[in-house]
């Protein structure tokens, strides 16, 4: 467990947390380029992999604790894991509350830290108490029931519809509309509670991975098994969208598939390029984000919040700093490089904190 492999896990969490800033946060959501946009449905950019990737790198640094919690009684493993679930999913809850002024009411319930909760937390027991090779048997049972769910629990007429599929006629039912999100024009909830079973497997695999590179991570043999690995889940996936589409919004089982096979793949290149290679070039900046991936990412959130409630004449102060700072450019790269922008702001965050050492551990 050396310095140089959490470098590679930082920076590979660090990417996905910049890539997350920049495309949550664009200077004009209707100018923004299809790359940085989720697919609508059924379908995959490269923005709907930023997601998972977190949550995969979630499951690679379990990796590096989970072989404590071995030494550690049963009751304090269980107050750990609960207790780390419980402050990540009420700082997601509170950030979509922020400011405190709406009633609770009105508020949703689920996001996208509560689903790192959930996932992270699940995960955490699953591979805790069950054996290496039944964890990876239970990954596929999880895809499978979730499959099961998705075509037998569904609207009859179409149960893979984003107005018909099991996950949004459950979370109506269990939470109520107006406590999911109407980001698509309706209540629903791309993170919902049944979507939630496939996304613990991101995690799960995750983990498996980080094991496997602590052990041959450093060897061209283990690249080698990594990247064919990656390869066959993105063969897998795209198989499986046949019969049960690539689709973030509902985390399809075939989402699953192809999102952690393009992390074994991209993971596998860092370690390549930064253990074999030593090429270093980029790291360092990637490496700040990674440290603290949580409090930036929540830091992010808010500051936009922030900047939304503050005007400036008849504009908000988010709108006052695009139309004022980033006119000069097209629309669509104006666009563009606000978001870049605000990633550099969020940045000095992280260069700040680790400058002077600190870690926060969310």
């Amino acid at each position: 467990m050396s310095n140089q492999r959490f470098l590679s896990l930082d920076v590979f969490r660090g990417m996905t947390i910049c890539l997350m800033i920049i495309v949550n946060t664009p200077g004009d959501g209707a100018a923004t380029f299809a790359p940085f946009l989720h697919a609508h449905w059924n379908g995959f950019t490269p923005t709907d992999l930023v997601f998972p990737s977190f949550l995969f790198a979630v499951g690679n640094a379990m990796s590096f604790v989970m072989a404590k919690w071995e030494k550690l009684s049963t009751p304090t493993v269980l107050v750990k894991v609960l207790k780390r679930t419980a402050l990540i999913f009420v700082l997601g809850y509170l950030m979509y509350w922020f400011p405190f002024t709406g009633p609770m009411a009105e508020t949703r319930i689920l996001g996208v830290l509560q689903r790192i909760a959930l996932c992270y937390g699940f995960a955490s027991l699953i591979v805790h108490f069950m054996h290496e090779r039944v964890v990876m048997i239970f990954s596929g049972i999880l895809l499978l029931s979730y499959w099961y769910i998705c075509m037998h629990f569904g609207a009859p007429t179409d149960p893979l519809s984003m107005t018909g599929n099991a996950g949004i006629i459950f979370d109506k039912w269990f939470m109520g509309e107006a406590h999911m999100y109407h980001g698509e024009g309706i209540a629903f909830d791309p993170e919902g509670w049944i979507s939630t079973l496939p996304a613990i497997v991101n995690v799960l695999i995750g983990y498996r991975v980080g094991k496997y590179i602590q052990e041959k991570g450093k060897t061209y043999e283990g690249l080698t098994h990594i990247l064919m690995w990656g390869a066959g889940f993105v063969f897998l996936g795209f198989m499986w969208n046949y019969l049960f589409p690539i689709n973030k919004k509902m985390w399809s089982s075939s989402f699953v598939l192809l999102t952690v096979g393009l992390d074994m793949i991209i993971l596998a290149t860092v370690i390549y390029r930064i253990e074999l290679q030593r090429q270093l070039q980029f790291s360092g900046f990637f490496e700040i984000f990674g440290k603290n991936p949580l409090v930036i990412y929540l830091f992010s959130e808010l500051l936009v919040i922030l900047l939304n409630m503050f005007q400036v004449g008849d504009q908000s102060l988010f709108e006052w700093i695009f139309a004022h700072g980033f006119s000069f450019f097209a629309p669509y790269w104006a666009s563009l490089a606000f978001a870049i922008s605000y990633m550099l702001v969020c940045w000095l965050l992280g260069y700040i904190l680790d400058k002077y050492k600190i870690y926060i551990r969310v």
